[in-house]
């Protein structure tokens, strides 16, 4: 694989904006004159099935799909889905995931149980994780919609370009369709890169002897 091209999966559940924060991240990588390939697999997505969605940019880009054990960065929306697809995170990769729990319709109709603990089973797969609850930011901002910029801004310092120019193709999408929404997805978005920070300073500081 061209060690030039970033692979990014997000995954999640219907509603939480997975498809949004892909299209967002494509349009980042396009403003800097990426070739970008996407691709979304949607399981009755508007009812809270399964959602996945395949991202990759740099230079010259041929295929959207990623395969198992080549992505960069999983972003799990939700932490059964981040567990799910575990397995398609390159060694050293960063696996990022909202520890709410939505469950989808395969596990409430009985088809499929929950998993008890899904961070430690990541963890249990060697993998180091990285879990916060964005929901919870989210809902003291007063508006769950904001999970999406909570999240984006939980990645932006770990991508090939600057954190500016995420949140530039964010703010671009509000302006242009909901003008109101600027100001309180700015602040959404720093919350969840303040989040992050605090957190992996804190994993640093327990790992050390």
């Amino acid at each position: 694989m061209d060690n030039t091209i970033t692979n990014i999966l997000v995954v999640g559940v219907g509603g939480q904006g997975v498809m949004t924060a892909t299209e967002i991240l494509a349009e980042a990588a396009i403003s800097l004159g990426h070739d970008v390939k996407k691709t979304e697999v949607a399981g009755m997505s508007q009812r809270g099935g399964v959602v996945s969605s395949h991202l990759r940019f740099g230079p010259r880009v041929l295929s959207p799909k990623i395969a198992p054990g080549a992505a960069d960065i999983i972003v799990g929306f939700e932490a059964a889905e981040a567990l799910r697809w575990s397995h398609y995170l390159k060694p050293a990769g960063l696996l990022l995931m909202n520890t709410a729990r939505l469950v989808p319709p395969v596990v409430s109709s009985g088809l499929h149980a929950y998993p008890a603990d899904p961070v430690a089973e990541i963890r249990a797969l060697g993998i180091d994780v990285h879990a916060f609850d964005a929901l919870a930011i989210a809902r003291e901002m007063g508006d769950l919609r904001l999970g999406n910029s909570v999240m984006l801004g939980a990645i932006a310092d770990h991508l090939p370009f600057g954190a500016g120019v995420l949140l530039d193709s964010i703010l671009r999408r509000f302006a242009a369709r909901k003008p109101e929404m600027v100001e309180l997805n700015r602040r959404a978005f720093t919350a969840g890169r303040d989040a992050i920070a605090r957190l992996m300073r804190s994993e640093e500081s327990c790992a050390q002897p």
